[in-house]
């Protein structure tokens, strides 16, 4: 009975170890029913699902693989969950080609493979190889459907090792796998309830929109911003690339007047296309074939590819233009009239538009009908009330003003204006000609030619046109190549550009006095009953004011009458004071007196607040020079200068009150300046007397100007000539210092050549004689060694104390080659400094220039019994040879050097006397002259420095004037550093400075280009 016993019990272990795997397996299944139930998110059951599966079977890997529509069975894996060590799968694609053929229909009849060992199990290459790719070595996969259709797999991985899948677990799988398909379905419904709800919630967003477009179209607002704003809004409700408003011409051409585009695409409105073989590029032969066609019966059409509807050839062409590929428009008509179409493009790729999509387009066509509707009730009422605002303007005008030019010339702005005409004019017939006259005033467009002054000769008009004016007609012509008018006519307006005339009659007392012409010369215009009624109005206003004038003018010319006898007592008062005026300013010759004097007798000659004279400058500012003014008033002499507007001196100006009148002040032809009369407190009418009293005053001062400017001349001239006498003093001076230079240096020359003969002479025997001195020097030596045998020659030997001689007559010759070769160095200094060959420009070394004039002053720097020698410092650079004029410059080499010695022994003598003065010892008073050169930025700098008394600031500022010396009487002529100047400034275009501080020295620099 044991061993029965022990099999019983372990098939009671076995039970019991079965119920709890079925019992774990229904708790994993209830809690994935749970999941399902609670959550509608996908993703987060099959997460859920995967790894309660995998912790249940201890498998290496659960997954969730989807396949994607429309790409043969080819998938990635959507969900998973895996033990740690092996590779995850998530993302991955996977293409299984053998797929289709072997698994496609048994997975879609809900069979489940399990295979305990993928390389036993005799799969085909391609599933295996995916499956190794994988790691996996058992497989366990169960079909995921959605509507009997194959939707994806649940894949359970075993890879570590091979693995029996039990019936329990294979049977938990496939029920995990039906709810997951229930979930799958679930999510699926979702969706599809989402999406209708965000179609419901677009729709109400679209009808928002729409709602609001409506509105601000309804709006009182301009119709381009209504175009704006619509296409604006259109364009983002549909999320097209373009939406644009086209507007039909008559002959079913057109163009884009409004669009809203996004970033990227070119505009279209005021876009020239590339005009087609038919003609004109926007013009639809189709839409002028059927006169609008399918848009006349409020029908829409849309297009989802231009490529794929059929278009003609040019339609697409002109399409590619717009950068359209697809398109949707709903016509816009304004009451029953076509008037043009509202587009939507999709320019990036085709589109299939939605009915909801075209309707809404559609709707805001119709909308848009309905503005332009309101909008041309709406101006064609304010075009009638801007009529009768314009002829209640011109009614108002003719009754304020007097002026009939200005009448004229108000009515022609403000009718032009008022009609979009491109020419309003008024035209007046001469009386004394037959029915011949001329243009007197105009308003015109820019593109069209002025007529005024046109003298318009119609031999025609007396017989066709006269007596139907006469009687008040007005005559409107369309088009005048249209019509059966006279070839004269036409012809007179044709060189005026009219297209289309209207004419009505200007009438004065019964009589025709002139016409009121309105030109249309661009186009052909149909002339509105209203817009007649409104010339003839206007010229019935304009017969007044032509009334009005003339009884004006009768007035007027009682009331000149009258006054003329009064200006004449006044006008004899007038020229008794201008006498006087003229008078005064013939007594003086300085122009401040003339002016004071006239400016004050003016202005209480002709009585006014103010005289001024204003002077121009040659830019045509000026200034006021002089003014009189009435207690009260402020001067304008001290005003800030000013440009004067250009005038003209007419008479027409001279009818109406100003506040300045003025004439001109000509100094002989020239246009001097002005002479001004100011009425600062109110206008006034200034009288032609008065104007040309201060005519005649203007003249005189002109006169005045004249004469005092040729007396400033005459004594500028006078000084002039006195500058230029001192100025030929100078050089006349300077010449005969330079002559007296250039004979020094000729004389120098002179001496230095007759002495370097003989020298010269001396010089070269020298050497010979040196050479016959030693010799002898030898023989008289043999003859002592060998004296004994001639007793007589050692006596005289001894006599002449031969040892004396034998050692001083060496010294003898070495002193007297020294000497010729001081000689032959002060030859050479003396030829240098004066180069009487070299007057022109020649490169020379300025060393040797400087070198040699020391070595002719040499003399004056040795020591002497009124002061010590004075010591010379020379720091001489490196220089390349300067392009110059040598003997010129040693003659300023001569200058500076001789004034700086004279300044040290005037140091010397001023101290040594101080010394005396106080009996006390002079100490040592070093006298230093420094000579340096450098070459600086494509200069030779040269600096000449002494430690002298150094020189004053007042006379340091003079040391290069002619004439100008600080030394005694007979010691210096004032022309050594002025010549120096002229030398180095104007000779060699260099510089010459002087720096000086008093009790410590002076240098002078010299700048001399390199490249003279």
């Amino acid at each position: 009975m044991e061993p029965n016993s022990n099999f019983t019990e372990n098939q009671l272990l076995l039970s019991s170890a079965q119920l709890q795997e079925q019992l774990d397996q229904q708790k994993a299944l209830a809690s994935v029913i749970v999941r399902i139930r609670e959550s509608l998110d996908l993703e987060t059951i099959f997460q859920t699902t995967v790894t309660q599966v995998r912790q249940l079977l201890q498998a290496d890997r659960v997954a969730v693989l989807q396949f994607e529509l429309g790409k043969d069975w080819e998938g990635e894996f959507i969900s998973e969950d895996v033990a740690p060590g092996w590779d995850s799968v998530m993302a991955v694609k996977v293409y299984n080609y053998c797929f289709g053929e072997q698994f496609a229909s048994s997975y879609q009849e809900g069979q489940v493979e399990a295979v305990a060992d993928i390389y036993k199990a005799g799969l085909s290459d391609c599933h295996l190889a995916i499956l190794s790719k994988f790691q996996v070595q058992a497989n366990l996969v169960v079909p995921l459907t959605r509507k009997k259709e194959l939707w994806g797999l649940l894949c359970i991985h075993q890879c570590s090792e091979a693995r029996n899948w039990k019936e329990s677990e294979i049977e938990f799988i496939s029920q995990i796998a039906d709810h997951l398909a229930v979930a799958i379905q679930q999510a699926k419904h979702l969706h599809e309830v989402q999406l209708q709800a965000a179609k419901l919630a677009q729709a109400v967003q679209r009808d928002q929109v729409i709602a609001k477009i409506v509105d601000e179209i309804r709006s009182p607002i301009d119709i381009e911003t209504i175009f704006k704003t619509t296409t604006q809004e259109i364009r983002k409700l549909l999320q097209a690339d373009r939406v644009a408003i086209f507007s039909f011409n008559p002959d079913w051409s057109g163009n884009f007047v409004a669009e809203s585009f996004t970033q990227g695409w070119t505009a279209l409105v005021g876009f020239e296309p590339t005009m087609s073989t038919t003609g004109y590029a926007y013009a639809d032969t189709y839409l002028q074939q059927t006169q609008g066609g399918r848009y006349v019966n409020n029908e829409t059409f849309t297009v989802n590819d231009i490529y794929q509807a059929g278009l003609t050839d040019c339609h697409i062409t002109l399409l590619e233009q717009f950068q359209a590929k697809a398109f949707a428009t709903a016509p816009i008509l304004q009451g029953n009239q076509l008037w043009g179409i509202i587009a939507a493009y999709q320019n990036s790729s085709p589109r299939e538009w939605q009915s909801y999509e075209v309707e809404s387009l559609s709707k805001i066509g119709t909308q848009i009908g309905v503005a332009l509707r309101h909008h041309k009730l709406l101006a064609h009422a304010q075009y009638q009330a801007e009529q009768q605002k314009t002829l209640t303007s011109v009614i108002t005008r003719i009754r304020e003003s007097l002026d009939l030019d200005t009448i004229f010339q108000t009515t022609v702005t403000e009718a032009r204006q008022m009609l979009q005409a491109d020419r309003v004019a008024v035209f007046r017939f001469d009386p004394q000609k037959d029915w011949e006259g001329e243009f007197i005033s105009e308003d015109f467009v820019p593109e069209c030619n002025s007529v005024m002054a046109e003298k318009v000769y119609d031999y025609c008009f007396g017989e066709n046109f006269a007596h139907l004016y006469s009687q008040g007609r007005v005559n409107a012509i369309a088009d005048i190549h249209q019509g059966k008018y006279p070839g004269c006519y036409v012809q007179i307006l044709a060189k005026f550009q009219v297209r289309a005339n209207m004419v009505a009659p200007l009438l004065k007392k019964g009589e025709l006095w002139g016409l009121l012409c309105i030109h249309q010369c661009t186009a052909p215009r149909y002339w509105q009953p209203s817009e007649i009624e409104f010339a003839s109005q206007i010229a019935e206003q304009l017969g007044v004011a032509l009334k009005q004038d003339s009884y004006l003018k009768q007035v007027q010319m009682q009331v000149v009458q009258l006054a003329e006898a009064t200006e004449r007592e006044k006008a004899m008062e007038r020229q008794e004071l201008l006498a006087a005026t003229i008078d005064k300013i013939r007594q003086s010759l300085d122009i401040k007196t003339i002016f004071r004097t006239t400016t004050q007798a003016v202005r209480e000659l002709l009585e006014v607040e103010r005289i001024a004279i204003y002077r121009f400058n040659p830019d045509w500012s000026g200034k006021f020079v002089a003014d009189s003014f009435k207690d009260g008033w402020k001067p304008v002499v001290q005003v800030q200068p000013m440009i004067i507007e250009t005038f003209e001196d007419t008479d027409d100006d001279n009818e109406l009150p100003r506040n300045e009148t003025f004439v001109p002040i000509r100094e002989g032809e020239k246009l001097w300046g002005l002479l001004v009369a100011y009425q600062n407190s109110q206008p006034r009418y200034w009288k032609e007397e008065e104007i040309n009293l201060l005519a005649q005053v203007g003249v005189q001062l002109g006169i005045a100007i004249q004469q005092a400017e040729l007396l400033e001349q005459t004594k500028r001239q006078t000084l002039e000539l006195t500058q230029t006498l001192q100025e030929l003093k100078q050089t006349q001076t300077r010449l005969i210092q330079g002559e007296k230079m250039a004979g020094l240096g000729q004389l120098l020359a002179g001496v230095a050549h007759e002495i370097n003969n003989p020298i010269s002479f001396i010089f070269g025997n020298l050497i010979h004689l040196d050479e016959y001195t030693q010799e002898l020097l030898k023989v008289v030596k043999l003859y002592r060694e060998n004296s004994s045998l001639l007793p007589t020659v050692q006596e005289k030997i001894d006599k002449t104390d031969l040892e004396f001689l034998i050692e001083d007559l060496p010294k003898t010759l070495e002193s007297m080659k020294v000497g010729t070769e001081r000689i032959c160095e002060i030859v050479l200094s003396l030829r240098n400094f004066s180069r009487t060959d070299e007057a022109e420009l020649k490169p020379v070394d300025i060393h040797e220039g400087l070198d040699s004039t020391l070595l002719i002053l040499g003399h004056r720097f040795k020591n002497n019994n009124e002061r010590p020698a004075i010591e010379i410092v020379k720091e001489y650079a490196d220089l390349h040879l300067l392009e110059c004029y040598p003997a010129q410059l040693n003659q300023v080499f001569m200058n500076l050097l001789s004034n700086s010695i004279d300044a040290l022994e005037e140091k010397f003598k001023t101290i040594q006397q101080r010394y005396l003065k106080l009996s006390q010892i002079c100490p040592i008073i070093p006298l230093t002259i420094w000579i340096s050169t450098q070459a600086v930025n494509n200069q030779i700098v040269i600096r000449i420095a002494d430690n002298g008394l150094g020189i004053p600031e007042e006379v340091r500022s003079h040391i290069f004037d002619p004439f100008f010396t600080t030394k005694a009487p007979g010691k210096g002529t004032g022309l050594g550093l002025s010549i120096s100047y002229q030398i180095i400034v104007e000779k060699h275009h260099g510089q010459i400075k002087c720096s000086s501080k008093p009790g410590e020295g002076t240098e002078f620099l010299i700048e001399i280009p390199s490249g003279n």
